[in-house]
């Protein structure tokens, strides 16, 4: 394995869990109504870990094989969609307009789960764990949103 390439999809992989530590959910999202099936807070950064480590794996398998063209397009998409989603849902407290990137994200993650396992089966299995916990994070968005009809996005104007 190419320990170097390995380390440039883990530090996309970092970047994208930082958003994290930059909107953490704090009072406001305690203060939501959750469905009651929602996952324990522990479980999200060892959930995170796993599967940033995983497609970091999955990404360096792939990188360099002949016809990975599309395999790398929906790496890069979910690694930005995944940054992206964070600071809209928790950042800017808008949970519906979390549900289309969220959309997306499954999307992607379900693009790469694909093309990653076409070239490489290995690879493909590193990316089911996301495509299981992301397919859980789209239900628990959508809950989020129909459990808390009137939350308002954070109002930028009186920061």
């Amino acid at each position: 394995m190419d320990f170097l390439l390995f380390f440039l999809f883990l530090a996309a992989s970092i970047g994208a869990g930082a958003t994290g530590t930059l909107f953490p959910t704090g009072s406001w999202y305690k203060g939501l109504n959750k469905p009651s099936w929602v996952p324990p807070n522990w479980l999200f950064p060892v959930a995170w870990t796993s599967i940033y480590l995983l497609i970091a794996f999955a990404g360096t398998r792939v990188a360099g094989l002949e016809g990975s063209a599309y395999a790398m397009v929906f790496w890069a998409i979910q690694i930005v969609l995944n940054t992206l989603w964070t600071p809209v849902f928790f950042g800017l407290r808008h949970l519906r307009a979390s549900i289309p990137i969220m959309a997306c994200l499954w999307c992607a993650v379900l693009g790469a789960t694909i093309t990653h396992w076409q070239l490489d089966t290995w690879a493909g299995l590193a990316f089911i764990p996301y495509l299981v916990w992301v397919s859980v994070a789209a239900a628990l968005n959508m809950s989020m949103v129909r459990l808390n009809p009137d939350q308002k996005p954070l109002d930028m104007a009186n920061l």
